[in-house]
């Protein structure tokens, strides 16, 4: 028997678990024929496990009011009175497990400009969050990491600084063993950011998120964050918010954070 045609939706599916046991073995026996597409599925995986990863401490997070209130009927619905069947702990857990359930496609929103994160206002500032979020969607991936390559460049920065309206421009991090592999466009909280990505000889990845929304935040601190396995250092300067992510350590990534920094003050 032939194997029928093998898509995107397949390899997906062959990740989450959710083909047939027969239809599994299939794709599993063509994936040992074909490495390139196994890479691809090793990244989806590492894209899945990631964003669980970074949202798992919601689980812990109190349940918000408004959730809590779409749980319940609303009053001329009420039932007799019987005992509870849903506590608090229960109520929490499956909002988060929505939540996280829905970032199991942000890979594909991203894709086309529509994701925009969920309960982030559950976080002092989102710029370190959405950057780790983004850095975790993109970094694995084998086949387009980015929309335009290190190859054309210029054509990169002119696209990316018309859509953010101001000048921007890649660091040169070369000399830390870093180079660039291209970028892309993002959605943000209410307009367009850019996402730089680079690699060093080892195939190491790290990105930088740059924002123009950032207006009204006055908090220009140098600052580090974790976001499950991925470190982040961001700042502010005027208008312009900058988040380095990486899944390397604090000290390699202080280094690195300072001089994409210093370039961007010249």
């Amino acid at each position: 028997m032939s194997l029928s045609p093998i898509s995107d939706s397949d390899l997906h599916a062959f990740v989450d678990g959710e083909l047939s046991e027969g239809r599994h073995a299939e794709i599993a026996a063509w994936l040992a024929e074909h490495p390139e597409d196994a890479s691809r599925v090793d990244a989806y995986r590492e894209q899945k496990q990631g964003l669980r990863l970074l949202f798992a401490p919601v689980l812990d997070e109190p349940l918000p009011d408004r959730l809590r209130a779409l749980a319940e009927p609303p009053p001329s619905a009420q039932p007799a009175p019987r005992p509870a069947v849903r506590s608090r702990w229960s109520l929490q857990r499956i909002a988060a497990s929505l939540a996280i359930g829905l970032l199991g496609g942000a890979a594909g929103w991203l894709a086309h400009d529509h994701y925009r994160p969920p309960m982030i206002a559950a976080y002092s500032s989102p710029l370190p969050h959405q950057a780790a979020i983004a850095h975790v969607v993109f970094s694995p991936d084998v086949k387009r990491p980015v929309e335009i390559t290190a190859e054309h460049e210029d054509q990169l920065v002119t696209w990316l600084s018309k859509r953010l309206g101001t000048p921007i421009r890649p660091p040169r991090l070369g000399a830390l063993g870093y180079e660039l592999i291209g970028g892309r466009l993002l959605p943000g909280s209410s307009g367009p950011v850019a996402q730089f990505m680079y690699h060093d000889a080892s195939g190491q990845r790290l990105t930088l998120y740059v924002s123009t929304e950032n207006t009204t935040n006055r908090d220009t601190a140098f600052r580090f964050a974790r976001e499950g396995p991925v470190n982040v250092f961001y700042w502010i300067d005027g208008q312009f918010g900058y988040a380095l992510s990486a899944g390397i350590s604090k000290n390699e990534l202080a280094r690195i954070a300072t001089a994409v920094y210093d370039q961007f003050q010249k």
